[in-house]
Parts: C-alpha cells; structure tokens; sequence
C-alpha cells in the first residue's frame, strides 16, 4: 500500500508534529494513538496489514497523527490547569492543521472520519462532536466519554467542555445537533472482557439517543479485551460492515 510520512511545525502546538499517510484514495480516517503513543503506533501494532484490503482497494486513507496526552492529561507533573491549555491546544491542532492537510491532499467533499482506540476513543468522538462542521462522524474502540476518567479530580470549564459524557447531554442549539445528528458514522465498540469498560459505552450510547443521535453501538463478548488484537478485529469489521 502507498505510505508516506511528512511533518510541520505546529503553530497551535509550538512542536514539530508528524504524520504517516497510507492509502491513496476513499474518505478519510484520522487516527488517534492510544494514550501516550505517537503516530507510528498502529502500524507497529499490525492495524495496516489488518486494513491493507480497504487501503489498496481505495475505500479509505488513512491520517496517523501523535497524541500530546503525555504532556497534558497522562503528565503527572504539569499542573492540571496547564494540562486542560495543552489539551485545548491539540483541539486547535487538528481543527486549523490537521483537517485542512487531509482536505489539501484529498479534496473539500471528502468526508473525514475521526478513529481511535482506549484514550484516542475519547479524543475522536470529542473531535467529532466539538467539530461537526468539519468532520463526519467517529469510530471509537473500548473508549470512556469522561474526561474525568484522566484528570485525577481536576475540575474546571475545560475538563467539562472536552468531556463527551459531561457536555453532549446540555447542547440545545437546534443548528449544532442538526449537524451531530446528520452524521451516518457514530460507531461505539467495545468487548467486555479484561479492562474493558462496556457500561462506559452504554452510558454514552443512551446519551446520544436521549439526544436523538443516531448511533450505531456494539458491545463484544467476554473474550474480547483490552488490547490490540480486539481493535485489529474491531476496525475491518466497522469498514466491512457499516461503511
């Protein structure tokens, strides 16, 4: 499959922040790292061989971008103030950077998809929901939808405003929940094995249909864990399935 990789430096961040771009064609996915790890991390987990048929074949291409969480939530010595700027920082990264790249090198009308796994679950579908205008929809794999989930008591405006489960329940503007609810990808998987958080997944999928968001939930077996063989069966059988 085609791969390519590229960096600039980011204004939003004050960083060099790279990229791995594979696939030539199809709509688009950006992928977001679990927990601290950097843009190479699906690839180094087998997620590309996993997704080679629908990259060769021109269904998707894929954005790998690097998380900063090791800078700002998974930081355990920055204050948890500085820690909601860098986070909101990220949020301009991808909102000013990332997404007019992938619309430079694929086209205005293709739609983008946020992806990710465990933390990167949360990110995507905050992504999403923050930025509806831009982005069309979220697979989020094994996710938590509260931020508080990594912020070890940290409370303020910022925590609320990227916290799916604190702030989707409050949004009433008619022209914003058009948009969210317009959206034909809103995927939540998880197993319910070892260290999956399943009741996290149903919490937020009543949310959305309290909201009249339609969604598309699915809660895998006791088998199914915490780990990277889960999300390389999960992400085919998403694409395969509902794509």
């Amino acid at each position: 499959m085609k791969r390519e990789l590229t960096s600039w430096f980011s204004p939003a961040l004050q960083s060099e922040m790279p990229m791995a771009v594979y696939g030539h064609y199809g709509f688009s996915i950006l992928l977001i790292p679990t927990a601290a790890a950097d843009f190479l991390e699906y690839e180094r987990f087998q997620m590309m061989e996993a997704l080679a048929p629908f990259l060769e074949s021109g269904k998707c291409k894929i954005y790998s971008i690097n998380s900063i969480n090791n800078e700002s939530w998974m930081n355990t010595s920055k204050e948890p103030a500085h820690k909601a700027i860098r986070h909101n920082q990220f949020n301009a990264y991808v909102l000013n950077e990332v997404i007019p790249f992938i619309r430079k090198t694929s086209s205005d009308d293709t739609p983008i998809i946020t992806c990710g796994a465990s933390f990167g679950a949360l990110h995507a579908m905050n992504l999403f929901l923050r930025y509806p205008h831009q982005i069309a929809g979220a697979i989020s794999m094994s996710g938590v939808y509260n931020l508080t989930e990594y912020t070890k008591g940290f409370w303020d405006d910022q925590v609320y405003f990227n916290s799916p489960e604190h702030y989707l329940p409050n949004i009433t503007d008619p022209v914003y929940l058009h948009q969210i609810r317009s959206s034909k990808h809103i995927h939540l998987y998880t197993g319910s094995g070892d260290y999956e958080d399943p009741e996290a997944s149903r919490r937020f999928s009543a949310i959305l249909s309290a909201k009249g968001i339609p969604h598309d939930l699915g809660i895998w077996g006791h088998d199914i864990t915490h780990d990277w063989p889960t999300w390389r069966a999960m992400l085919p059988y998403i694409l395969q399935n509902r794509f």
